[in-house]
């Protein structure tokens, strides 16, 4: 069975991990709604295993693009010592 068969396919943590450049770990939290001002990513649990549907990923980086408060950015090289 081909992925698009059903409508839809899976994603596992490492893969979105891979996707959005970041570890396997911070998305695990971000699923599980342990990161501050970030809607956790929706996601089906089948036993010890989590996995995300793409089109619920895509969903929810544009929910999360249009809920940024770009306002708030830090300066370029506000951070960095003299």
């Amino acid at each position: 069975m081909e992925t698009g068969e059903l409508g839809f396919d899976l994603l596992t943590l490492s893969e979105v991990a891979k996707l959005l450049h970041c570890s396997k770990a911070h998305i695990g939290k971000v699923v599980a709604g342990q990161v501050n001002d970030c809607r956790p990513i929706p996601s089906l649990h089948l036993g010890r295993r989590t996995l995300i549907r793409r089109q619920a990923l895509l969903k929810w980086i544009e929910q999360n693009e249009m809920n940024a408060n770009l306002s708030v950015l830090p300066e370029w090289g506000a951070g960095k010592r003299a």
